[in-house]
């Protein structure tokens, strides 16, 4: 058996052991949705830490572990508080998580993230609906021998987030009165914010956002057939577009700020789905 596909299923027998709970909808929360629990009817929490050899977030915001439930009548898992590239940990174990939650029996994956504005346009404090991503920054979790239980060799990436669900995200937003930007995201490799050479690159190359999360997992789901939603929240311009330099503290306080925005909306197109 591949070493990868027996890390997931070892995974999801663990999970198995806890509960049978079979969800509909996979979340997974950026900075600026950690509270989104609280509109969750709650009926099973598992840390990572209880699951062996799963990974686990070393980043300060960022909870860890899966919340079982539903959202408005929607039979959701939530995975609270997400792990990066950047941590250290090889990109099949970023995106286990994913890859678990499908397997799990999640059909869609609603993935969510603070972002760097790259269009001049957009601000801090806007939603953008991802289109379309760009992530040849960062090794492709596909990378090695296929793993057929997951999907094909070669899968299409014409349309990774799915059009259907770009609707049901236009259509929420529109329902309660909410402002979506939308756009090209680009995936880095982190932990240090982009230079304003790279976001120059970025915006050369079409990218409207730029970000540490979120390409590598939409491509681990897309290769297991998931419908793919993403969303991401502006909470500072990216580097060299303002004379001003970047932190964490700064990032995390400005997603704060719009999560109540961020969770109705999320909270709708999960109602919508």
């Amino acid at each position: 058996m591949n070493p990868i596909f027996e890390k997931v299923r070892k995974s999801y027998d663990y999970i198995r052991t806890v509960t049978d709970f079979t969800p509909d909808v996979a979340l997974i929360l950026g900075s600026g949705l950690g509270e989104f629990a609280k509109h969750m009817e709650v009926e099973y929490e598992i840390p990572y830490c209880d699951i062996e050899g799963f990974p686990v977030s070393t980043v300060a915001g960022h909870d860890g572990r899966f919340l079982f439930g539903k959202v408005e009548g929607v039979k959701t898992v939530i995975m609270k508080g997400r792990v990066h590239y950047y941590e250290g940990y090889p990109v099949t174990d970023v995106v286990l998580p994913t890859r678990l939650m499908i397997m799990l029996g999640a059909k869609k994956l609603i993935l969510t993230n603070a972002a760097g504005a790259v269009n001049r346009d957009y601000k801090p404090g806007d939603l953008m609906l991802i289109t379309d991503h760009i992530s040849t920054i960062v090794p492709s979790p596909l990378i090695g021998e296929n793993i057929e239980e997951f999907g094909t060799r070669f899968p299409d990436m014409s349309h990774v987030y799915s059009q259907r669900l770009l609707d049901v995200a236009r259509n929420s937003a529109k329902e309660i009165g909410i402002t979506l930007r939308e756009g090209v995201y680009m995936q880095f490799s982190g932990p240090a914010y982009e230079t304003p050479a790279e976001v120059k690159l970025a915006r050369t190359l079409g990218a409207d956002a730029v970000g540490m999360s979120t390409a590598i997992e939409a491509i681990a789901a897309n290769h297991m057939g998931a419908e793919i939603c993403g969303i991401s929240c502006f909470t500072n311009m990216a580097a060299g577009i303002l004379d001003k330099p970047l932190n964490h503290k700064e990032v995390s306080e400005a997603a704060n700020k719009v999560s109540h925005i961020f969770e109705g909306l999320v909270k709708n197109i999960i109602k919508s789905m």
